[in-house]
């Protein structure tokens, strides 16, 4: 019986692919197989590129700015992977930001600027994607969302609401793409050792509130919310359609 995991031929763009889950991510589906494209901001992807080639398979960047990201943009992004990889199969949409503070004292800047990043891009990288999958029958879309997409979290008012929005968008875009042959799905990370939580790691008191609630006892590796993706963007996951599959120690249940 083939390996229903298996991911070779298959061609992914991960966003924010150059760290944290983003690496963590196309390293797993290369890993599996899969030519892997990702996009960076800051983070030079000379090192990720290597560790893809590693698996014998391709590997390509581009460098996107998703903040003011408009639909032109979105495209040229979906163009680039998959004139680089000969097709796309795969979108991971990881690529985020965070603003913490005082929700009274947020400006409407930082607040706009999350949304930019977690939410309106998702929604034209999903759309420019989507048309090249269900013109082809077939591909697999998957979001990263968070634990807050199912709580408010504290001083984080943008991100929650942009997390919750995410998986919104993945059931409104389940509806009507499953019967296409696309599947849409999101996974939901819990606190994860990445630059995202930084600040909380290293706030002692923080760290250890946080610590206390995952019954696991530690935060995750980005390495470990690949599974995730892998099953998500294989053929093992041929019926998940508008999923949200948490990856969190158990925080959720606690």
């Amino acid at each position: 019986m083939a390996n229903p995991f298996d991911l070779t031929g298959r061609k992914a763009l991960v966003t924010g692919g150059a760290t944290g889950i983003g690496e963590g991510i196309a390293l797993g589906l290369a890993a599996a197989g899969a030519d892997v494209a990702l996009t960076y901001r800051s983070h030079q992807p000379d090192d990720t590129l290597k560790a893809i080639e590693a698996h014998g398979v391709k590997a390509a960047a581009v460098r996107a700015d998703f903040d003011g990201m408009d639909a032109a943009q979105a495209d040229e992004v979906v163009s680039f992977a998959s004139d680089a990889l000969g097709g796309l199969d795969i979108l991971v949409n990881n690529a985020g930001i965070i603003h913490r503070g005082d929700s009274t004292e947020t400006e409407f800047e930082d607040w706009r600027r999350v949304l930019a990043v977690n939410l309106d891009s998702v929604w034209l990288l999903s759309q420019a994607a989507g048309r090249r999958m269900v013109a082809q029958g077939s591909g697999k879309i998957i979001t990263v969302s968070s634990v807050l997409g199912s709580q408010g979290g504290l001083y984080v008012p943008a991100y929650a609401s942009s997390k919750h929005a995410a998986i919104g968008l993945t059931r409104a875009l389940c509806n009507e793409w499953a019967s296409k042959g696309v599947n849409v799905n999101a996974i939901a990370p819990g606190y994860t050792a990445t630059d995202n939580t930084q600040a909380l790691r290293d706030d002692p008191d923080r760290s250890a509130a946080l610590l206390d609630r995952i019954p696991a006892g530690r935060f995750a590796e980005p390495s470990e919310i690949a599974g995730a993706a892998v099953f998500l963007a294989s053929d093992a996951a041929a019926y998940c359609h508008g999923s949200v599959v948490t990856v969190d120690g158990g925080w959720l249940v606690r």
